[in-house]
C-alpha cells in the first residue's frame, strides 16, 4: 500500500479539538501519514480547550514540524503531499496565506500546497465577519483553497458535541477521498417532520 502524506496544521483559533480530532482518526487508518505544525498560540488554546500539552498533540502525528522551521520537508513542493488541512485556522493565518506572506511553516506550506495545485483546507473560525476576513475567504477561495468553517450539520441530529466534531471531521476527510466510517451520517433524504406536539420548545 502506497502512504499517502497529509500536512495538519492547528492555529491559534477555537476549535482545536478539530485538529486533534484529525490527527486520531488518521493514525488508526492504515496507509496516512501526518505532518503536524501547531503554532503556539494553537498550543495555547488546546490547552485552555481541552486540557492536552504540546507533546500530548504532538504524538499524536507522524512527524512534527516547528512552526519556525522553514526549511522543514513540507515547505518544498517536491515532497509529496495529498495536501493540508489547517484546523482551526486563525484570522491571522488566513490572512498570511491570502497575502501569500510564507512567513512561518504554516503560511509557508499552504503557500507549497496551492501552488502545486494541491488541495488547501481552512477550517476559518472566527463570528462575526468583517470585511478583512470575508475578502480573504474570496482570496484563497480564488487560489484553489476550500474555506471549511466548522458550522455544526443538525440535520444528523447531533447528540453530543462529540459527534459535532466526528461529523465535522469526516465531511473533511471526504475532501481528501479518506476511507472512514462511523464519522458522517450521510443523507438519505428529508424525514417525515415530527409532529408539533413532539418538538421541544425553548422555556419563554
Amino acid at each position: 500500500m502506497t502512504t499517502k502524506r497529509l500536512i495538519v496544521a492547528i492555529t491559534g483559533a477555537s476549535g482545536a479539538i478539530y485538529g486533534i480530532r484529525l490527527l486520531q482518526v488518521l493514525r488508526t487508518l492504515p496507509g496516512w501519514e501526518t505532518h503536524l505544525v501547531l503554532s503556539a498560540s494553537g498550543a495555547l488554546t488546546a490547552a485552555q480547550e481541552v486540557d492536552l500539552k504540546r507533546s500530548e498533540i504532538e504524538a499524536l502525528a507522524d512527524e512534527v514540524h516547528s512552526v519556525k522551521d522553514i526549511g522543514a520537508v513540507v515547505s518544498s513542493g517536491s515532497f509529496h503531499t495529498a495536501g493540508m488541512v489547517v484546523a482551526p485556522c486563525s484570522m491571522k493565518t488566513l490572512a498570511g496565506i491570502a497575502h501569500g506572506l510564507a512567513d512561518n511553516l504554516v503560511s509557508r506550506a499552504a503557500d507549497v500546497v496551492l501552488k502545486e495545485r494541491r488541495r488547501l483546507v481552512l477550517l476559518a473560525r472566527e463570528t462575526p465577519l468583517n470585511l478583512a476576513h470575508l475578502r480573504n475567504m474570496v482570496a484563497v477561495t480564488e487560489m484553489g483553497a476550500i474555506v471549511f468553517p466548522p458550522v455544526p450539520a443538525f440535520y444528523v441530529r447531533p447528540a453530543s458535541l462529540d459527534d459535532m466534531v466526528n461529523h465535522t471531521v469526516g465531511r473533511v476527510l471526504d475532501l481528501f477521498d479518506v476511507d472512514h466510517s462511523d464519522l458522517v451520517k450521510r443523507w438519505e433524504g428529508l424525514r417525515r417532520p415530527q409532529p408539533a406536539a413532539l418538538v421541544r420548545m425553548p422555556n419563554p
